[in-house]
Parts: C-alpha cells; structure tokens; sequence
C-alpha cells in the first residue's frame, strides 16, 4: 500500500479541519446533502475511477487534492453568501503549497474546483470533467429520506447507483 503524504497533509491541516468543522456547524441541521468529509472523499474516489476508465492518467493525488477541497468554502456561503467555489478557489493555494504541490497542479486544481458547478464541463476529459461529474455522482439520491424534498430535477437526481 501506497501511503499519498500531500493528501494526507491536506487532510491533517489545521485550517482544513477548522473549515471541515465550520461547515459541519451550518450543517448540523440539515435534511439534505452535506458537505462533508463523506461527501469530499466519495468523489474523489469516483473521480479516480473515472481518470482509470478512461485511461487519463491524472494523478490520484491530483483528483483527491481537488475533490477534498472543491466545496471547503462552503461556510462561507453560509456566513457571507459568497459562491463557495469562488471562496474554495480562495482558500485552497495555501492549503495545496503547503501539502507541498507545485504551482502547475495548484493552478489545474484550481480550475477544477472553481468550474465544479459549470455544465459546459461535463465531459470533458480533464480534472475539471472528472470533478464536475464524480461531485454529482457522489450523491445517493437512490438512498435518500428527503428525495421527495429535494430541489434537483428528477434528471439530476442519482436513482441508480453508476459507482
């Protein structure tokens, strides 16, 4: 076994911790989807096996950089209302040089996790494709007690398990 020590790091930060926390506080209440670490490592996982599949040779630290932070500014859209992939995209540059990536992979993490909201990237055979779909699959619409509730088009929601 392969220990990945930048998605480690990422995972044992203080600051990510703290903003895993702030979320998980907005959230404590919530019937619907979290943003947790369920959910940030449930689509890293599918976004891995998405790059394996179609033979895109990104690296797994890559997609799981993205993922674990792709929706971390989410406190901030609770507290200031701010689009919380523009507030990820914020916060993620530390957080990625001192998990000790290099600016090129800082900067296509980056791109994902700012266009993981954007349909004109579904598809695309690129980090910001993989985070874009694996995000939406990484929901269990087909196991879900508020589904009935839930504002996502019968299209969006996931009935059937894909991964």
């Amino acid at each position: 076994m392969i220990v990945n020590q930048r998605i480690n790091k990422l995972l044992n930060h203080p600051i990510y911790r703290d903003y895993i926390n702030k979320i998980a506080g907005h959230e404590v209440n919530r019937s619907f989807c979290t943003h947790d670490l369920t959910h940030f490592l449930d689509t890293a996982r599918i976004g891995y096996i998405i790059s394996l599949e179609n033979s895109l040779r990104i690296p797994k630290d890559i997609i799981y950089g993205a993922a674990l932070l792709h929706d971390i500014g989410k406190w901030q859209q609770y507290e200031k209302g701010i689009s919380h992939e523009l507030a990820s995209a914020a916060f993620c540059t530390q957080l990625f040089i001192d998990a000790g990536y290099q600016d090129e992979e800082i900067e296509s993490m980056k791109l994902a996790i700012l266009s993981h909201r954007d349909p004109s990237v579904e598809g695309a055979q690129s980090l910001s494709g993989i985070l874009y779909v694996a995000d939406k699959l990484s929901r269990k619409c087909y196991d879900c007690k508020m589904i009935h509730l839930c504002d996502w088009s019968d299209e969006k929601k996931n009935i059937q398990i894909v991964y």
